[in-house]
């Protein structure tokens, strides 16, 4: 078994990690899918809702002649634990129980994957790294910024990878995989951080780079023409490690939710993704860190306070959103503004902590007249009255620039601009539908579809197979979710997603999210609201 699951593993090493997590992510929307079209609701087995992520794409590139005989038909679901010749031939099939098979194959799957991954990590330093004439275009300082600690990155996989591996060779039943997921974590994925911190800094030289060196940009084209990166590009293998750390998360989910209950491996899991879950939550800080202070500085320079003047760069401080409003003049009920301009424009700057009114003025600045902490802003919806009041609400400062209470009437471009920036301005305002942090037994759901990258601070990003609560939505085609798997809330075009229709798979989905963060429900109380905004 030993040699044939090394075999194997080679075998996947010449799969990389792009297409196999893409296959893996369009398989669990085929199975949600399914699941939901299920019309007896005793038919439907919503535990089953992740495949496995380790079925990969054929590939050429395996020439070598396999050991294990699935691997010879490249349509075989050969990377399956319970489709190989040793699992099968053992008879353990039909002593296991079922439960007991799917939590196999989740933490088979986790090994594979990983090998996968370590794969693509490779190509990217021997192929691109390491390549003589991309070492004479560059100046070692743009080399850093470009690929950061990638060989860190590789090395920590490359010894999880091993440990993992003598795991499974241990046994052909496998005893757990957390708890070296745990110790790995605790003691080398620190690297994760720094990587995913340079992000920023990272996209923006490769851009620099393609824009100002034409034989930086030829070099990277023709590696990418070769047929190692199977058409896939650059900037693709950059991303990898961010990637990788927040997939390794979900599929130590996939495991928490099939282990049985209060045990051993349940208790491991949980550390594991406890774990995970700081790293991953720190690459996130650590991206928006680096951007966050430089456009801070960026909106300093732009304000010119009429009032009293408010520091506007701190640590603690970051923007939420920011646009252009029209402010109503005077009363609504006036008959002689009928023939004056019956709004102005107005510009809003929403940091977490506080908001700034200015009106622009020429040359990109914005002069300053009122402003307000966050938390003393309330929000009303006015009722549509005809097209000039339409997607109009009021908008109350309790404590002003002046120390008094004012109000004022805006409007926005659209319902779904309007329905954000009340949001926004009022986050603690109750939405449509329910958040399932409340323990609600039904919520609207959506899965993502297609990828989604986020526009706006109030927008979220998704990735393919992301399940999210649906909170608010608008008649323009946007919607207000919070995702299951670390419950970040944010917009994103309805377009992006198909709702889950089956109340059983949305019942399904909140208890399994129930009880992979039932140990962290007091830490997320405490940080939720500051996470989310």
């Amino acid at each position: 078994f030993s040699c044939h699951l090394s075999s194997l593993l080679c075998s996947l090493l010449g799969l990389l990690y792009q297409e196999y997590r893409d296959k893996s992510t369009r398989e669990e929307i085929e199975t949600r899918r399914l699941q939901d079209s299920q019309t007896d609701p005793e038919e439907t087995s919503p535990s089953e809702e992740t495949p496995s992520e380790a079925e990969p794409t054929s590939t050429t590139e395996n020439k070598a002649p396999p050991q294990i005989s699935l691997l010879r038909n490249s349509n075989s679901r050969f990377n399956l634990w319970q489709d190989l010749p040793e699992i099968r031939s053992s008879g353990v099939l039909s002593i296991l129980q079922p439960d007991e098979i799917k939590l196999q194959e989740a933490m088979f799957e986790l090994v594979t994957s990983e090998a996968s991954y370590y794969k693509s990590l490779s190509l990217l330093v021997s192929h691109f790294m390491e390549n003589e004439r991309l070492k004479k275009i560059l100046h070692p300082s743009e080399a850093h910024i470009l690929f950061s600690n990638v060989l860190d990155v590789m090395a920590v996989s490359e010894r999880f990878l091993l440990d993992l591996e003598q795991r499974v060779e241990e046994n052909i039943v496998i005893s757990d995989v957390c708890d070296i997921v745990y110790q790995h974590t605790i003691s080398h994925f620190s690297v994760y951080i720094t990587y995913v911190s340079n992000q920023t800094y990272q996209e923006r030289a490769y851009k620099q780079l393609l824009q100002d060196k034409p034989a930086f940009r030829e070099v990277i084209s023709q590696l990418e023409l070769d047929p190692k990166c199977k058409g896939l590009s650059f900037s693709s293998f950059l991303i990898l490690p961010f990637q990788r750390i927040t997939r390794l998360k979900l599929l130590v989910q996939n495991i928490l939710k099939k282990v049985e209950e209060k045990s051993d491996r349940e208790s491991t899991a949980l550390d594991a993704h406890k774990e995970l879950e700081t790293v991953v939550k720190a690459c996130n800080e650590g991206v928006r860190k680096m951007s966050r202070t430089e456009q801070m500085i960026s909106i300093q320079k732009k304000l010119e306070f009429k009032i009293k003047s408010v520091p506007i760069i701190s640590h603690s401080r970051w923007l939420l959103k920011q646009g252009e409003l029209q402010q109503m003049n005077g009363p609504k009920t006036s008959r002689t503004l009928r023939t004056k301009k019956l709004f102005r424009e107005i510009y809003l700057f929403l940091f977490n902590d506080l908001l700034v009114i200015c009106r622009q003025i020429p040359g990109d600045k914005y002069q300053v007249f009122d402003s307000a902490p966050r938390g003393l802003l309330r929000v009303e919806e006015l009722e549509d009255q005809g097209q000039s009041l339409a997607n109009v609400f009021i908008l109350r400062l309790l404590e002003n620039a002046d120390d008094r209470e004012a109000s004022y009437m805006l409007k926005a471009s659209s319902q779904s601009e309007m329905k954000r920036w009340m949001i926004s301005l009022a986050p603690n305002r109750r939405t449509k539908f329910v958040s399932f942090t409340s323990r609600l037994v039904d919520c609207p759901q959506i899965q993502c579809v297609h990828p989604y990258v986020a526009q706006q601070p109030d927008e979220l990003s998704l990735e393919l197979a992301d399940v999210l609560n649906i909170l608010d939505k608008t008649d323009d085609g946007w919607i207000f979710g919070e995702r299951l798997h670390d419950q970040e809330r944010g917009w994103f075009p309805s377009s992006m997603g198909e709702e889950i229709l089956n109340p059983k798979i949305r019942a399904q989905n909140l208890k399994e999210c129930f009880r992979v963060h039932k140990s962290d429900d007091s830490q997320r109380r405490k940080l939720g609201s500051r996470n989310r905004q």
